[in-house]
């Protein structure tokens, strides 16, 4: 019920890949690593993990955004989070803006653990507890007056449900910390609702959804949107660190 198109993403949402940038920095990537990007998008923040030398493979559930990608050339591939075809591969697993997407966190997790090599980190940024509260009240208020049903495509944990989920694999946790990050948007929120609420939107006919987004926008108008005219999206982050052990590392993760 999602779909991607690259060009209306960059149009909407360059924000994404512009803010995921402290991300690549908690990550400090080294020259020589290899790295994998979990839900790469259009490659617009894979291409900085190359320009500082590391050996990248991006990998996206879109299609249409794996080809964006390899536009910018990316080695990137077609293959969802849950299932990821690699054993003892990367130095490195990174995410940013992909995770809260996946239904099944754990087993992405576990593919994630199946990926690293011993020692390596898993470092990412997923929507968390909060993300989206006032967007998300107004789009279900909107439903029920139509009533209309349709479940919630995102996964935003709280940071003692997310450390639980990693520790359990048998991550070692160096940073885990949930961030209100209140976003400005680049156009109107119509065209933010159109890209990201379409598992919403596919619940109603095509001839009601310019209706039922209209009903959104007006119903946070007086919270999200600034004297200026401009959009304000109340973004909440969860950001961590956490490194696979090996006999080497343990001793040298060290704790919050």
């Amino acid at each position: 019920m999602q779909h991607w198109d690259p060009k209306q993403y960059a149009e909407h949402a360059r924000f994404v890949s512009d803010l995921g940038v402290p991300v690549l920095q908690l990550l400090a990537p080294q020259a020589g690593e290899t790295v994998l990007d979990v839900g790469c998008g259009d490659g617009a923040l894979t291409t900085k993990l190359i320009e500082l030398g590391c050996t990248v493979v991006g990998v996206d559930a879109s299609t249409e955004m794996v080809a964006a990608a390899k536009s910018l050339g990316v080695n990137a591939l077609s293959m969802d989070a849950e299932a990821l075809a690699f054993e003892s591969t990367f130095d490195a697993v990174f995410s940013n803006a992909a995770l809260h997407w996946v239904k099944n966190p754990e087993r992405a997790v576990a593919a994630v653990w199946r990926a690293l090599k011993p020692g390596g980190r898993f470092v990412g940024e997923l929507g968390g507890y909060g993300n989206l509260a006032t967007i998300i009240t107004a789009i279900y208020t909107a439903l029920a007056a139509r009533g209309v049903t349709a479940s919630n495509p995102w996964y935003f944990p709280r940071p003692e449900e997310y450390r639980k989920l990693l520790e359990a694999q048998g991550f070692l946790i160096k940073h885990l910390a949930l961030n209100p990050r209140p976003t400005r948007l680049p156009g109107s929120l119509n065209g933010w609702l159109d890209m990201f609420a379409q598992p919403y939107t596919a619940a109603m006919a095509i001839n009601e959804r310019p209706g039922f987004v209209a009903d959104v926008v007006e119903l946070v108008r007086p919270t999200l949107q600034e004297a200026d005219g401009n959009w304000i999206a109340d973004y909440v982050r969860l950001r961590f660190w956490a490194s696979k052990p090996s006999e080497f590392a343990v001793s040298q993760v060290p704790r919050e």
